[in-house]
């Protein structure tokens, strides 16, 4: 008897030492590693999604979305559930609705050593329902957004696009994302051991970006496109790029670029063709550079319109020729007759009768050297010299435009103000932010109404019978403009091969309501302004001039565009 009760002592005693350890295990678990183990629980059954925010659209002046955001799933396989015996039936089912062939997908199915592949990103709402209606298990959705274009040709450089990971990164796009992107949102799902979905909630509602409507319209935006399709196609130049634009306001109606890049397929041909040019490319101006130098020259009083200047064939500066397009012999020129035909020797004159520090301050005054401000990124600031930085025939090619570079938006920006009666305001593009109109960008005056005037009535004589830009003119319109073409210049040399051809007019002339600048890069065949780029300006004013209904011959009158009006067309 006393034998069988040490072994029940014995029993009780392991009993209560085993009961013991259960208990210090459970307090353990319950209290010291309590937090963890809640944590690893929440982390195998709780999954928490972020809900992306759909972003802002971005809308034409007329209208027309040219950017858009739908809501999208991407499609998730998790190979522990989806490589089993079903999975070449599976594959076979899916295929179809993603677009992909059945091996591809099998290969995602069953993918080893992993529990989450990604099968497509991006697909619509139906086809995620289609889908999910296969009940293939191991197959889920993340709720993720997809960017549209709906027009993915036009206007697709400024308009710019977006990463894999929603974020702008060009054009408006990138400018605006901030506004554009709004605020991600977040979902707690609940899951079985088989990552079925037993509760879904949403814990912060996702927050859509703001809108923005432009300035530019989409018909005139399509139409210019069309213009420099043609260009490229008959010239076959390295790039072009041509800008319309409200000059009272600074509104940009049209900017295109060629060639034309495709919105929807990023990247593609290449990312030089996405490069925005008339922001982001600078070149040597040329003739069109004559008129910001007799503007200075009108302003300070050293010359008016009919002020007579000896043009000689030749103008020797130091151990330089200076030459015109055309031989002539000497003569008297007029400051309006120089304009009109475009002399490099009557310029050069005008130049070296400022000195190197009055013509410094008007290109400057102009606004050249720096940022225009326009709401687009990627805006280069062209290379303007400083006096100290002239050599002895400095003031024998800037005043004609060689010598320094600019953007095509800073020469807009600067006829606008020829254009407008004498005021430099920055260009912009957008018109409002989520409904909230933008304000319009300052104004100040740099040269006085009069000289604005002299000015356009000399430019009116470059399309005229013997001006540089005379296949340019469209009877019954009242049309003003300067030819420009410059070398490229090369390893620091000018080339004798490759050129720049640009014009930049106006229209009507007297008031002027819209400004049109064409630049063609490297064109090959013909190479003059005149014959290259100002037969497009006269497709797009005929074209536009109806289309807003402006006059395009009305009474001279004087604007103030200090004070303008956001009615008029694209403001």
């Amino acid at each position: 008897m006393a034998a069988i009760d040490r072994r029940i002592a014995w029993l009780l005693v392991g009993f209560f030492a085993l009961l013991g350890l259960a208990a210090l295990r459970a307090g353990q678990l319950g209290v010291l590693d309590a937090s963890t183990l809640r944590q690893q629980a929440v982390s195998e059954h709780v999954v928490v999604q972020p809900l992306p925010a759909l972003r802002g659209s971005i809308v034409s002046s007329d209208g027309i979305t040219l950017a858009m955001s739908e809501a999208a799933d991407d499609v998730i396989a998790d190979p522990f559930l989806t490589s089993g015996a079903n999975a070449s039936t599976s594959a076979r089912e899916l295929a179809p609705l993603l677009g992909m062939s059945d091996s591809a997908v099998l290969a995602g199915l069953t993918k080893p050593n992993t529990g989450y592949v990604v099968l497509e990103r991006e697909v619509s709402t139906a086809t995620a329902r289609a889908i999910m209606a296969l009940g293939i298990n191991g197959i889920s959705l993340n709720p993720d957004v997809k960017r549209v274009y709906p027009l993915p040709w036009t206007a697709a450089q400024v308009i710019g696009g977006v990463n894999a990971a929603g974020v702008g990164d060009g054009g408006l796009e990138l400018e605006y994302n901030n506004v554009l992107a709004g605020r991600a949102g977040e979902r707690r799902i609940v899951q079985d051991a088989l990552g079925q979905s037993l509760s879904v909630t949403d814990t912060r509602a996702m927050k859509q970006g703001k809108s923005l409507k432009l300035t530019l319209n989409a018909a005139l935006q399509s139409y210019v496109e069309q213009v420099l399709a043609g260009v490229g196609a008959q010239y076959r130049p390295t790039s072009a790029t041509a800008v319309v634009m409200n000059p009272d306001t600074g509104s940009i109606l049209a900017l295109a670029n060629w060639p034309q890049v495709n919105a929807n397929q990023p990247g593609l041909p290449n990312e030089q063709d996405w490069m925005d040019q008339a922001v982001g490319f600078s070149y040597e101006p040329g003739s069109t550079f004559k008129a910001i130098t007799v503007s200075g020259a009108i302003q300070d009083g050293l010359i008016s319109p009919s002020t007579q200047i000896y043009v000689p064939s030749v103008l020797q500066v130091y151990n330089r020729q200076i030459h015109d397009a055309e031989w002539h012999p000497g003569e008297m020129m007029t400051v309006a007759h120089i304009l009109k035909v475009s002399s490099n020797i009557g310029a050069a004159k005008i130049g070296m009768m400022l000195g190197p520090n009055r013509f410094n301050y008007w290109v400057r005054r102009f606004g050249f050297g720096a940022p225009t401000g326009v709401d687009l990124p990627g805006e280069q600031t062209g290379i303007v010299p400083e006096p100290s930085q002239y050599s002895g025939v400095s003031l024998a090619n800037l005043p004609f435009g060689q010598g320094e570079s600019v953007t095509p938006i800073q020469m807009m920006t600067a006829y606008s103000a020829i254009a407008n009666g004498g005021w430099l305001r920055s260009p912009h593009i957008v018109s409002s932010i989520g409904g909230k109109p933008t304000p319009l960008p300052p104004a100040h005056r740099i040269i006085s109404a009069q000289t604005a005037a002299d000015l356009r009535d000399m430019l009116r004589g470059v399309l005229d019978d013997g001006g540089t830009a005379s296949g340019a003119a469209i009877p019954g319109y009242d049309l003003a403009g300067k030819t420009g073409t410059s070398n490229v210049a090369i390893n620091g040399q000018y080339s004798n091969t490759e050129f720049v051809a640009s014009f930049i007019g106006m229209v009507p002339a007297a008031a002027p309501k819209l400004v049109v600048e064409v630049m063609v890069y490297e064109p090959q065949g013909s190479i003059y302004g005149g014959q290259v780029a100002a037969p497009a300006f006269k497709r797009i004013v005929g074209w536009a001039v109806p289309y807003f209904g402006i006059n395009p011959n009305p009474a001279n009158v004087n604007t103030n565009p200090a004070t303008a009006s956001a009615s008029i067309p694209g403001g």
